[in-house]
């Protein structure tokens, strides 16, 4: 999935969040006061280590309960799903792979989003009906690059680390799998990352179609 952001968005999201709590007059004033003390540390590489982004928000809002929050969340990551586009082509690979016999995953990163919102997004997305498991960060307390979750996903597979393939578009998360024994494709489809890595990935993919055909070849 390419993740696009948007100023607007933005902006549309705080409104939207601000309207579920029947604040939406506030919403000018809350987005300037987020760009401005909050965005930057949240930008910033590292913070979804440091910084809990619900919090974050309760510092802006006041004083709210956690389902106030919830709402706030809800309604912003839905007014952020134009930025979200699904490559072309992924339920098709997904479909074959599995055709082939092959137990899939998705090993995902959800920070600044709740694993729950992320897990019914992959739902209504039907990314989750055409995978075995799904392995989500914020829900087993590590992420991606750390090996510990990729071993997680294997353990959930019930497949060993040499007989598996991890696609992902960041090096650092390529090499991340690779240190936990797996073989690795860079995804180049949405964007090329050139990062310098101790550990290049094994192949290269310019397409989701092409993953099958390294699955097939290799």
């Amino acid at each position: 999935m390419r993740f696009t952001w948007d100023d607007e968005l933005l902006a549309a999201g705080h409104r939207s969040a601000l309207a579920a709590l029947g604040r939406e007059g506030e919403a000018g004033t809350f987005t300037r006061r987020f760009v401005r003390e909050k965005l930057p540390a949240l930008r910033a590489p590292g913070a979804a280590t440091r910084l809990d982004y619900g919090e974050e928000l309760r510092d802006l809002l006041g004083p709210v309960g956690d389902r106030e929050l919830e709402r706030f969340l809800e309604a912003e990551h839905a007014a952020w799903r134009p930025a979200r586009v699904l490559a072309r082509g992924a339920h098709a690979l997904l479909a074959s792979l599995r055709a082939r016999g092959l137990g899939l995953a998705v090993v995902a990163n959800t920070w600044p989003d709740s694993p729950r919102l992320v897990r019914r997004e992959l739902e209504e997305l039907g990314i989750a009906a055409r995978v075995d498991t799904i392995v989500l960060s914020g829900e087993v307390g590590v992420r991606k690059p750390e090996r510990a979750i990729f071993e997680r996903a294997l353990a959930e597979l019930d497949v060993a680390a040499a007989a598996a393939l991890f696609v992902g578009d960041r090096l650092v998360d390529v090499q991340g799998a690779s240190a936990a024994g797996l073989r690795t494709v860079q995804a180049l489809w949405f964007n090329v990352d050139d990062a310098a890595v101790e550990i290049a990935p094994d192949y290269r993919a310019f397409a989701p179609v092409d993953v099958l055909e390294i699955v097939r070849t290799h």
